[in-house]
């Protein structure tokens, strides 16, 4: 993603980790950032907290390859401006952060209502699952009986790997 955004022109600084990222942030203030959600350490929910506190302006993605509804609530409640599943393309990130114009974009390019995929119905049932489990406060049994199936098939659901789109 970054050499992508380097051929587009950008000045682009790098970070493996969320340590590495926020020491990178002592002496600079990014206009525009890219986060993943899962990073070595701690997670990159901490880097856009700490990114939305250091410069309220930095236009923020958050970039996940394991979404669900209450992920991408809390990163936008931090302060993420926009939150995309990979996988998906420099276009897609370049749009959500605003810096490109949308319009220039051909049809089913890129980012938007008409470029998504539809979701399964059995990625829609993970995204609820995890939803209630979030509510729940990771409570399984609590969340087996809001979601009404037994407490050992929610244990099971919850082993699989996330449903692809």
């Amino acid at each position: 993603m970054g050499r992508a955004f380097e051929r587009r022109g950008y000045a682009v600084t790098t970070a493996d980790s969320v340590a590495a990222a926020l020491e990178l942030l002592k002496n600079l203030s990014p206009e525009y950032a890219v986060v993943d959600l899962r990073m070595p350490g701690q997670s990159g929910m901490t880097l856009v907290k700490q990114l939305r506190a250091s410069d309220p302006n930095t236009r923020i993605v958050m970039l996940t390859g394991f979404a669900s509804i209450a992920t991408a609530v809390e990163a936008i409640k931090l302060g993420a401006n926009d939150y995309l599943i990979k996988p998906v393309d420099a276009d897609a990130v370049e749009v959500a952060l605003g810096a490109a114009d949308a319009k220039a974009l051909k049809p089913g390019q890129g980012y938007g209502a008409a470029a998504e995929p539809l979701i399964s119905v059995d990625r829609l049932a993970w995204e609820h699952i995890q939803r209630t489990l979030s509510q729940h406060g990771g409570n399984i049994s609590s969340a087996a009986r809001a979601l009404g199936m037994h407490r050992r098939t929610l244990q099971r659901k919850l082993a699989k790997r996330p449903v692809r789109r």
